[in-house]
């Protein structure tokens, strides 16, 4: 897969791989097993999955900015270096 948008993409597929169950209590868990630590709660199973991404955006950032490894999810590699381009290559018109 040659993702278009990789953090976006990367985000969508890691939700797809998300289990829900409702609690004893009539509360919802959401994790992403391929993403340890990932876990978000909520009254309805639409806020558990809006807490779920939130927590994922905020692992996935925290993640790169300390330089944690990251499972790649659908051929997705965030763990790739950084290039940076020189300002010369941009062409202008």
């Amino acid at each position: 897969m040659i993702a278009k948008f990789a953090l976006t993409d990367y985000i969508k597929q890691a939700m797809s791989l998300a289990i829900y169950d409702k609690l004893e209590d009539e509360n919802f868990v959401g994790k992403i097993p391929t993403c340890q630590g990932v876990i978000a709660f909520g009254p309805t199973l639409r806020q558990c999955e809006d807490e779920l991404r939130s927590t994922l955006e905020d692992w996935i950032l925290l993640g790169l900015k300390l330089g944690h490894p990251l499972p790649v999810i659908a051929d997705i590699d965030l763990n790739k270096e950084v290039r940076f381009e020189s300002m010369d290559t941009l062409q202008t018109t």
